[in-house]
């Protein structure tokens, strides 16, 4: 007789701590299911997201490794730098990308706006303004001058393009400011930018777990000193260096808090101490394509030319009594197909061989799906590189006017963010070097700049400009954004890379000058609504002739 067997009673706990029993609910069979299926009813969710399921399909070899920053990065570092520098020899993409970052984010202008603290100098706007003005005339002599460069070969913008094509190549740029006395020069605060291949470990010093990749720290992680090869690591082999481990500790700040090292890096994880290359995302993609498109272009440059093979149509037992017949048999056929081998070309007559006729090859390239895949993979370099596909490639072929123009304030997102952060780590700490010197000098009046450098180091950057894509349009908004009240001539001046105050002063003696010939000043508001009425009466026009 079978005896019927009762599944185990199922509690719930309650929050006064009791149990009550769960009563089974005949609509969800799982409820009801006895202990010897609960293990298969577990197995299908193994977790609570599926986003840490190590048993559903495609995730179950997917076991990233959760590291430090600098865990994660330093082994890796050297190998990304060197194919991220690679690809910038060799992919034209790559090329691009940063001659476009080093154009929109810097570019050929650089000015300075020094914007003392008047509140917490007790300075009225009068003082202040005229001690902006003869700062930034000093400043401009040694930054627009080889003066600011150890090398005694660039300016500030050329060491700038220098220190950001290092840090998106390789992840870091170095520079060491120098106090060296050169015989002709007014300043002696150098920069002398080097390659962060030479910011490494000593290998005397790998076991120092307070030295990260060249960066020796704190108990905070603050940097307390950089170990910096003499030498390129990879010199001794081109020109001999005596010895690839030759290191010198160089500490982060003299006694008396000078800068002896600026670090550029863009520190996305907390706890990092190097850079980690832009392209470090995108280099499969990048390489790849560079290869897909070489494969490319190889394919069809062979299909390109004249090729075919030779075939017989003669029957075997007379191409056997043929070749009986000469006196080399093998060497025959040979010789005939030497002869006829330079002859293809266009427009050739060509006397084939006895038995022999031409078999031409079809050209299969181009690829038709080449140009729709390429434009795929580039959208995908462009995201993980931040830039719109249509800058990253300078194609604006398949965008109109709205969608090229959101293309372009997206790019300008980032290009901004990135100048905030030149700003930050880069232009700050020189500006405050240099300021140092000058006050020495009593080139610069600064009372107290050691107790208030920051009321003196305050400032505003300003770049190349962004440009415009209907200037009418542009120069419209612009004028109405400061007749509203939400921007003033200094953020229009800047956003085209112009300096206000030179502008109006250029603009003041033209002025003066057109009034001293006797001739008339231009009406800009005027010429705007002309243009303006000009449109509206071409419109209904073209509208009419459409219309016929």
């Amino acid at each position: 007789m079978a005896t019927a067997t009762r599944s185990k009673p199922r509690y719930r706990a309650n929050l006064d701590g009791s149990l009550s029993p769960i009563v089974a609910d005949l609509a969800d069979p799982r409820l009801n299911a006895d202990d010897a299926q609960a293990p298969t009813l577990k197995a299908a969710h193994d977790t609570s997201h599926d986003a840490a399921s190590h048993t559903r399909r495609g995730l179950e070899t997917w076991l990233p490794q959760g590291k430090s920053a600098d865990a994660d990065l330093l082994p890796e570092l050297e190998r990304m730098a060197h194919r991220a520098r690679d690809l910038e020899r060799n992919n034209p993409i790559a090329a691009g990308y940063l001659q476009t970052s080093r154009d929109n984010i810097v570019g050929a202008t650089l000015n300075i706006s020094p914007r003392p603290d008047t509140v917490l100098l007790g300075w009225d706007l009068e003082r202040a303004r005229a001690w902006s003005r003869t700062t930034r005339a000093q400043f401009r002599t040694w930054a627009d001058s080889p003066e600011c460069d150890a090398a005694a070969s660039d300016t500030l913008i050329g060491l700038t393009n220098q220190m950001l094509t290092g840090a998106l190549t390789n992840g870091d740029a170095i520079a060491l400011p120098l106090w060296i006395d050169r015989p002709g020069n007014g300043w002696r605060s150098k920069l002398l930018v080097i390659e962060s291949d030479r910011l490494d470990t000593p290998p005397q010093l790998g076991h120092r777990a307070d030295i990260r990749k060249g960066v020796e720290i704190d108990d905070n992680g603050a940097p307390v000193a950089y170990h910096i090869n003499r030498h390129h690591p990879r010199d001794y082999q081109q020109y001999g260096q005596s010895a690839i481990d030759d290191f010198i500790r160089i500490p982060a700040f003299t006694p008396w808090g000078r800068r002896r090292v600026i670090h550029l890096r863009d520190k996305t994880r907390a706890g990092a101490n190097r850079g980690r290359p832009i392209f470090a995302a995108v280099t499969k993609e990048l390489f790849q394509t560079g290869q897909y498109a070489d494969a490319e272009l190889t394919a069809a440059l062979v299909q390109s030319l004249v090729a075919a093979f030779m075939e017989s149509d003669l029957p075997p037992d007379q191409v056997f009594e043929l070749f009986n017949s000469q006196e080399n048999p093998e060497g025959y056929w040979a010789e005939s197909l030497k002869r006829v081998s330079p002859q293809l070309k266009s427009g050739a007559i060509i006397n084939l061989p006895l038995g022999a006729k031409p078999q031409f090859l079809a050209p299969s390239r181009p690829n038709s799906a080449f140009d729709a895949f390429l434009l795929a993979v580039e959208r995908h370099i462009g995201t993980g590189t931040h830039l719109p596909r249509e800058l990253l490639t300078k194609d604006f072929s398949r965008s109109n006017y709205s969608s090229a123009r959101a293309a372009l304030l997206e790019a300008w997102r980032y290009f901004h963010s990135r100048r905030r952060w030149l700003i930050d780590a880069w232009f700050t700490p020189i500006y405050a070097l240099w300021m140092e010197e000058a006050v020495d000098l009593g080139r610069v009046e600064a009372d107290r700049y050691y107790s208030l450098q920051h009321c003196f180091t305050r400032a505003r950057w300003t770049f190349a400009g962004r440009g415009w894509v209907d200037p009418t349009k542009e120069a419209t908004a612009a004028q109405i954004r400061m007749d509203i009240g939400v921007s003033t001539l200094e953020q229009e001046c800047a956003e085209q890379g112009l300096d206000w105050e030179d502008v109006l002063e250029q603009r003041a003696y033209e002025q003066q000058r057109t009034r001293d010939l006797g001739l008339t000043p231009a009406d800009t508001a005027s010429l705007i609504a002309a243009d303006q009425r000009e449109r509206t009466t071409e419109q209904p026009a073209e509208q009419g002739r459409a219309t016929a």
